[in-house]
C-alpha cells in the first residue's frame, strides 16, 4: 500500500482548504475553498499579490497558523510519504515536530530575521541534525560543511564559523537552503526565497534551487508574487487572488494563453523590455477593463533629452570617494545630472550606489571629492548650512516602515517635515498634508492612522509624500519600490512619473533591477565594487550594453 501511495499519489494534496481569522470582532475567511497539489519532484509555483492567501497556505501545510486568531473551517491537507496522513488531523505538537525539518522544510523569505543572529551559522544547521537524527558530533559537522558545499557557499569553513551579519543576502538564503536539505525532506515550501535579492543573486538561487530539485528528486511548493520568477523554476502554476485558485496548470500552458485576467495583469505589470509605455499596467487597470496605454516614441524622448540637456547640471559630483573600515565603498567616482532628469543607479548590493546617495546629503563622511549641487558645493559647508539644504534635498527609502515613527500617525509624521523647516502657516500646514495625501492616492481620514494600519504600498505611498511636501528640486530614490509586489510596484512607479511631472523634481533611481532603472531613467549609470563601469542613454544601455558586467545584470532578468 506504501508503495502505491508513493506512486499514484501527489506528494501533497490540498483539498478544499478554508481558513478565517478573528478581525475586529468576527470571523472573516480569507482562504476560500482552495485546491491544489504538489507532484514528487516537481515544483509548484503558487503566485499572487500579498494578502492573496498564499503564505496563510503554507502556514496551514506547516502546521504554523497563529493560535487563537485564526482557524481551519473546512478541507483536507494529505501528505503521501509512507502512508496518507491529514496534516490538519494531527493533535500531536510532537508528531508536528517530527514532521517539519525532516520530511517537510520551509525557507522563508528573509533570512536576516529567520536565522538566529548570536548563533553561528555551521550551528544552526548542525541543530536541525540533531534533532531529527542519530549522527554524532563529528558526523554532523562533515554533514553540514558538505551541505554549504552542496549549495555554493564559498569557504564552508568559514561560513560555519560566520554569523549571519556577517554573510551577504544571497550567502544567508543558501544558508537558509542547506538547512531546509539537511535531513532530505520529500517537500520544500519556499515563501518569496528571492524577493529582496540582486537580480544576478535571485538566478543563483533559483538555478540552485532547480538543480537541487532534479538531484534529489525533491517537491517543491515555491510561493511568489513575481510570475516572472515563477516562468523560470516552476512545472506547473496555481495562480491564486483574494483566497481563490483563479487558475491553474502547466507552466507553459499558463504563460503562453493566461485565461484569467488577473493572471493577464500579473504578466503585464513588469516594465516591457522593448518598448517604453507612458504608464505601467497595474491589477486594477484590467480588472476595471482600462488596459489602453500610450508609446512613448523615440521622437518625444528626443525632444525631452533635448530640453533636459541643453540646460546646466543641477547636481555635480567629482572624485568622489568614500572608505569603511574595511573597504573601498565608493572609488573617484564622477557624474552630473541635469535638471528634470532621471538618473538611474544601478549594481548589485555593496556597489555604492545608497553610498552615494547618503554622500549627497552628507549623511556619511567623504574621504574625498566634491558634491556640487545648484552651485553649492556640499563638501565645504556647515551643519547648519546643510540643513537648510536638505530641504531641496529629499529621500525616499526602500523601507518606508522603518523609517517612519510608528508612535506617530502618518498625518503628524508628514506634518513634522513642514514643522521643522517652518514651512508656511502653522495653521495651514494640516490642510497641506491632507492635499498631499490625496495627491499620492491616499484619503484625508488617513491622517490619524499608525503605520502599522498600512499595506506596504500605501505606507511607501506615505514615504514619497513625505519626501515630497516640501517640493524639493532633487529626490532620491533609493530601492523604493524593489520590495513590492509586481502589480503595486507598476501602481508607485506610475505616481512617481506622475508627481515628477507635477512636481518638476529632479530624480536619482536607485535599484538593483535594471529593467525598472530602464523604465524610469533618462540615463543610466551601472555600478560594480566602487566604480562606474557604464553609463549611457537608457534604452540605448539597456539594449545594446557593451560592458560584460552589464550585460551579466540584463541576462540575469527573469
Amino acid at each position: 500500500m506504501a508503495s502505491d501511495l508513493k506512486n499514484n499519489y501527489p506528494l501533497l494534496d490540498v483539498k478544499d482548504l478554508r481558513i478565517s481569522f478573528f478581525n475586529e470582532g468576527t470571523w472573516q475567511q480569507t482562504i476560500k475553498g482552495i485546491n491544489f497539489s504538489v507532484e514528487r519532484g516537481k515544483i509548484l509555483g503558487l503566485v499572487g499579490e500579498s494578502g492573496s492567501g498564499k503564505s496563510v497556505s503554507s502556514l496551514a501545510i506547516m502546521g504554523l497558523l497563529p493560535a487563537k486568531i485564526s482557524r481551519v473551517d473546512s478541507g483536507q491537507i494529505l501528505f503521501n510519504v509512507y502512508k496518507e496522513i491529514d496534516l490538519l488531523g494531527i493533535k500531536s505538537s510532537k508528531t508536528y515536530s517530527d514532521i517539519r525539518g525532516r520530511r517537510i522544510a520551509m525557507i522563508f523569505q528573509e533570512p536576516m530575521s529567520s536565522l538566529n543572529p548570536v548563533m553561528r551559522c555551521g550551528k544552526q544547521v548542525a541543530e536541525v541534525l540533531n534533532n531529527h537524527t542519530t549522527l554524532s558530533c563529528k558526523e554532523i559537522k562533515r554533514k553540514v560543511l558538505s551541505l554549504f558545499e552542496e549549495v555554493l557557499l564559498p569557504e564552508p569553513q568559514r561560513i560555519f564559523k560566520s554569523y549571519p551579519h556577517q554573510l551577504s543576502g544571497g550567502q544567508k538564503q543558501r544558508v537558509m537552503i542547506a538547512m531546509a536539505i539537511a535531513c532530505e525532506p520529500d517537500l520544500i515550501i519556499a515563501d518569496e526565497p528571492t524577493t529582496a535579492l540582486d537580480v544576478t543573486v535571485q538566478k543563483a538561487i533559483l538555478d540552485l534551487m532547480k538543480d537541487l530539485q532534479k538531484r534529489r528528486n525533491i517537491a517543491i511548493l515555491f510561493i511568489s508574487h513575481d510570475l516572472a520568477v515563477i516562468k523560470k523554476i516552476a512545472d506547473s502554476v496555481a495562480v491564486i487572488y483574494k483566497g481563490e485558485i483563479v487558475e491553474q496548470g502547466k507552466a507553459e500552458d499558463i504563460f503562453a494563453n493566461p485565461q484569467h485576467i488577473y493572471t493577464k495583469a500579473l504578466l503585464a505589470s513588469r516594465p516591457p523590455k522593448k518598448s517604453r509605455p507612458e504608464r505601467l499596467l497595474s491589477v486594477s487597470d484590467f480588472i476595471n477593463h482600462t488596459t489602453k496605454t500610450e508609446l512613448i516614441s523615440d521622437k518625444k524622448r528626443k525632444e525631452e533629452h533635448e530640453k533636459i540637456y541643453t540646460a546646466s547640471p543641477l547636481l555635480i559630483v567629482k572624485n568622489l570617494t568614500v572608505k569603511y573600515k574595511l573597504n573601498t565603498a565608493v572609488n573617484n567616482v564622477g557624474f552630473e545630472i541635469y535638471s528634470g532628469e532621471t538618473l538611474g543607479l544601478v549594481g548589485e548590493s555593496g556597489c555604492g550606489k545608497t553610498t552615494i546617495g547618503r554622500s549627497i546629503l552628507q549623511l556619511i563622511e567623504t574621504l574625498n571629492g566634491d558634491i556640487i549641487f545648484d552651485g553649492i558645493n556640499l563638501s565645504k559647508i556647515s551643519l547648519k548650512q546643510m540643513q537648510h539644504i536638505r530641504q531641496q534635498i529629499q529621500i525616499i527609502f526602500q523601507d518606508p516602515y522603518s523609517s517612519l515613527n510608528p508612535y506617530l500617525t502618518i498625518g503628524k509624521a508628514i506634518k513634522e517635515v513642514l514643522d521643522v523647516h517652518n514651512i508656511g502657516e502653522k495653521t495651514k500646514r494640516k490642510e497641506k498634508v491632507l492635499q498631499m495625501l490625496e495627491m499620492v492616492g491616499l484619503e484625508r481620514e488617513h491622517y490619524d492612522r499608525y503605520p502599522h494600519q498600512f499595506s506596504g504600498g500605501q505606507r511607501q505611498r506615505i514615504g514619497i509624500a513625505r519626501a515630497l511636501i516640501l517640493n524639493p528640486k532633487l529626490v532620491i530614490c533609493d530601492e523604493s519600490v524593489s520590495a513590492l509586489d509586481v502589480s503595486v510596484q507598476a501602481q508607485v512607479l506610475n505616481l512617481l512619473n506622475e508627481l515628477k511631472r507635477k512636481f518638476s523634481f529632479t530624480c536619482i533611481f536607485i535599484s538593483h533591477d535594471l529593467a525598472i532603472v530602464k523604465y524610469m531613467s533618462d540615463r543610466i549609470i551601472v555600478m560594480k565594487n566602487g566604480s562606474i563601469v557604464e553609463e549611457g542613454e537608457a534604452d540605448s544601455l539597456y539594449m545594446h550594453p557593451q560592458n560584460a558586467y552589464t550585460q551579466k545584470l540584463i541576462a540575469a532578468i527573469p
